[in-house]
């Protein structure tokens, strides 16, 4: 399970490492255009079960950290869908990866499908 740390204010948010992949490729992309947007997702039954959502900004420090040593395989479609949702009035939404099975088509990070944790 990889995670999202933000900024310097011990936010934890933890995704499998191929979701976090597809996310910090997208994230790059609006930051490096100096673009500030808010990241949606889904949280994990155990805290909650509701939703959750942080400002991105350059200037707020972001780091991957990834559990496997593998990157793997990247999903086109999946990266055309969430940098689309990025770029909406609403921000980035997470969607679960196309195909993946999941039951509603909305389920947000986790090993396997699962809503994000934050910690």
């Amino acid at each position: 399970m990889g995670k999202l740390l933000y900024g310097t204010s011990g936010i934890e948010i933890e995704f499998d490492d191929r979701t976090l992949t597809h996310l910090q490729i997208v994230i790059a992309a609006k930051l490096r255009r100096k673009e500030s947007f808010f990241f949606s997702w889904k949280d994990d039954p155990a805290i909650g079960d509701g939703r959750s959502s942080i400002w991105l900004d350059a200037s707020i420090p972001l780091y991957f950290k990834f559990a496997g040593g593998r990157v793997p395989s990247i999903n086109r479609e999946w990266l055309d869908i969430l940098t689309t949702s990025s770029n909406g009035s609403g921000g980035l939404q997470f969607t679960e990866e196309p195909g993946s099975g999941g039951s509603n088509g909305h389920s947000h990070g986790g090993a396997s499908g699962g809503p994000a944790t934050v910690r």
